[in-house]
């Protein structure tokens, strides 16, 4: 009876079942060894080479995979997340950005964190778990703070920062407080050092970069690294000398993650570009460290060294991806090396010690011939090796314009205005981005076998057209009402002066919105953002509800003319993220569209090269493959697969990484826009994919799907 009773009072007891597994596998562990190999970073390691040495599915027995098992979310949408897999729990997120447990070998949810009543915006790509004596955390981002989270019980680990959470604007200068700061991507993790990556505005209302690291146990800030440097520091110079004091100019901020070296005690930080993206005459000079990859070290935050992969990013050029760890032969040595992709289409790849280039990088000359007030730098940095895993604008010729097209006329007319040349300054006659604003290489980033020096990238071949306009003077946005001025200086650009949208470039119409959404809507999404919109955190209660106002119809017109502060204007704007699309909404180039790279760092060379998706429009003309747009990365085994789905055609895909065969095809619930895993539990091992769909108009989903031999 005094069983029955412990057993009746433990079910219900908060944590037991969690508790009373992890025991379980623990000492399933201590028996067999090999019952359990999991997948406990983000992307698979500190070297995020998105690969594992498992070997129960191979080439031979891939083709056989079936459903194991799936998990369907409380909420729907796009969802970027890579899990990650400790003991005999899966860790995920949600397309509203709450945190998840389940059960690694059956999708059984044990716990879920988050606000249940509002979904965020913003998209999240996993979680880091962190383990001191007997407390397990589970580390996410959601809105503008850093959540610890018990790994057991899904409890708050109170512990932690403020009650279990830590302002992600910790560390940063007064001016920046309430600036727009959220973190998609999970942070590095080593020893009990916790290091932010994080998204910031793209313009010039943007935070600083700087580059934070944080005691995991406590949430007690350990050391910054500023990315647009202060007076005294390296770099200072290559920015106007009031820069860092972050009045106009910001960013340079690491928001794609970073690669460690348990070694030696370095992390490896790519950054992205200063802000405002398309104009710098505000930044004359080199801008360092934006665009750069860092090698810190990891305890201290001192710089070892650095290389600028851009300078004066007037491109959006931010670098997409964690580097990668490897291991390559260079002139008859074995090296431990660094490599970095590239949004631009190249692979940088250094010494990781010291930062040597192992292939010759030249500084080539380009255009200067900027708008006025430009300053654009008169060199570029080039990898003579590898050669670019995507098209470049400047080798496109008229042949190159979508064969498929109906109005090939119309595109091939476009075509011949826009300013081609490499590295163009950005104008107002409309330049040919090639690859795309999103790369060429993207956040998915590169899978790479680490002791053979093999990379694999997908990669986006999406062009786009960058246009400049003056900005509005004063005097011409006087006549407007207050909520349309805000609109004018902070939406139009995307959305469009008269709000029609872009909806082939990702940027739905705004009218009539109001029949769609409500105020709460509205309003949540202009402070916090949506998908890859940052938050309008800048903007007054009072400005908002003007733009509220405008939108929904709602704007007493009378009421003109405020002396609303908005962030420093500059001189020129961009009119908008547009691709450079045919009447169909396919690429306004011929295929293919996206591809799947193998390339042996050893020597530079590619080993093969394949489109990747197909559409199913062509495919049924008789149209080879053609390769699709894809977000998400790849995943690498020793033994000789690759598995990716990231295409739009909703398919996950097994390759032969050897030769990129194709073992293996199956149709997903939604497109899988994420970077898979695999794992091992009961002596079986697993591959799971994120399904959230949406991006690219495609459907919606909610689940997690497992796949395992039969």
């Amino acid at each position: 009876m005094h069983l029955k009773r412990f057993l009746r009072s433990s079910f219900t007891r908060p944590g037991f079942w969690c508790i009373l597994l992890a025991g379980l596998i623990n000492a399933a562990c201590q028996n067999d060894n090999r019952s359990y190999t999991g997948w406990t970073e983000y992307l698979g390691g500190p070297d995020r080479n998105h690969y594992s040495e498992l070997d129960q599915l191979s080439p031979e027995n891939v083709a056989n995979l079936q459903v194991a098992w799936s998990y369907s979310t409380p909420d729907s949408g796009q969802m970027q997340t890579s899990p990650i897999v400790v003991d005999s729990i899966l860790y995920g997120v949600t397309p509203g950005v709450r945190a998840f447990a389940i059960h690694a070998a059956t999708g059984k949810e044990i716990w879920t964190f988050g606000d249940t009543l509002k979904k965020w915006s913003h998209v999240s790509r996993g979680v880091t778990f962190w383990k001191q004596g007997k407390q397990q955390r589970i580390f996410i981002g959601i809105g503008h703070h850093l959540y610890a989270v018990d790994a057991i019980t899904g409890k708050p680990a109170t512990e932690f920062g403020d009650g279990g959470k830590l302002d992600l604007r910790t560390g940063y200068p007064e001016i920046a407080k309430n600036k727009y700061v959220v973190s998609t991507t999970p942070p590095a993790l080593f020893e009990n050092i916790l290091l932010l990556s994080v998204r910031l505005s793209e313009d010039t209302d943007a935070a600083p970069g700087d580059i934070r690291a944080f005691d995991a146990a406590s949430g007690k800030h350990l050391w910054t690294f500023h990315t647009i440097p202060h007076p005294g520091e390296e770099g200072y110079e290559t920015f106007p000398q009031h820069a860092y004091l972050n009045k106009a100019t910001g960013a340079a901020n690491n928001w794609t993650g970073m690669a460690i070296d348990t070694k030696r005690g370095m992390v490896f930080v790519p950054t992205g570009s200063t802000s405002y993206d398309f104009f710098g005459g505000n930044r004359a000079g080199q801008n360092l460290y934006a665009n750069s990859l860092l090698a810190l070290d990891v305890r201290t935050g001192r710089k070892i060294w650095h290389y600028q992969t851009i300078h004066h990013d007037l491109w959006d050029r931010d670098l997409p991806a964690p580097p990668n760890l490897v291991r390559v032969k260079h002139e008859g040595q074995y090296i431990d090396a660094v490599a970095q992709v590239t949004k631009h289409g190249y692979v940088f790849l250094f010494n990781r010690e010291n930062g040597t280039p192992l292939f010759p990088i030249e500084e080539i000359p380009v255009p200067t011939d900027g708008l006025p007030g430009e300053v654009a730098w008169p060199t570029q940095p080039i990898p003579v090796k590898p050669a670019p895993f995507a098209r470049q604008a400047h080798q496109v010729t008229e042949n190159d314009i979508n064969p498929y097209a109906v109005n090939r006329d119309e595109l091939l007319a476009i075509f011949k205005k826009t300013d081609r040349r490499q590295f163009a300054p950005p104008g107002t006659n409309g330049s040919l981005i090639l690859p795309g604003f999103d790369g060429g290489a993207e956040w998915g980033g590169a899978a790479a076998v680490p002791q053979e020096g093999i990379l694999y990238v997908n990669s986006n071949e999406m062009p786009w057209i960058l246009t400049m306009v003056p900005t509005p003077a004063d005097a011409m946005l006087a006549h407007l009402s207050p909520g349309e001025k805000v609109y004018t200086l902070n939406c139009a650009t995307c959305h469009q002066a008269d709000r029609s949208g872009n909806q082939k470039s990702g940027y739905p119409s705004l009218i009539d919105i109001g029949r769609r959404q409500n105020r709460g809507y509205l309003d949540r999404i202009i402070s916090g953002g949506k998908g890859m919109m940052p938050g309008f955190t800048q903007l007054t209660s009072a400005e908002r509800q003007s733009l509220i106002d405008f939108l929904l119809g709602e704007e007493k017109t009378e009421a003109v003319a405020g002396n609303e502060k908005h962030h420093e204007q500059l001189p020129f704007k961009s009119t908008g993220y547009h691709k450079f699309l045919d009447r169909n909404g396919l690429p306004g180039i011929a295929p293919p569209w996206g591809t799947l790279n193998a390339i042996d760092l050893n020597t530079g060379e590619y080993l093969w090269k394949i489109p990747l998706g197909e559409l199913d429009s062509l495919k049924k003309l008789g149209v080879p493959a053609t390769g699709l747009e894809n977000y998400g990365g790849p995943l690498v085994t020793g033994n000789g697969l690759l598995f990716i789905a990231a295409t739009k055609d909703e398919k996950f895909r097994a390759f032969d990484r050897h030769t990129g065969k194709l073992l293996w095809e199956t149709q997903l619930p939604a497109s899988g826009f994420a970077t898979p895993i695999t794992y091992r539990y009961g002596g079986k091992q697993y591959v799971v994919i994120a399904c959230g769909g949406t991006k690219l108009g495609t459907r919606k989903g909610n689940q997690y799907v497992s796949f395992a031999l039969p």
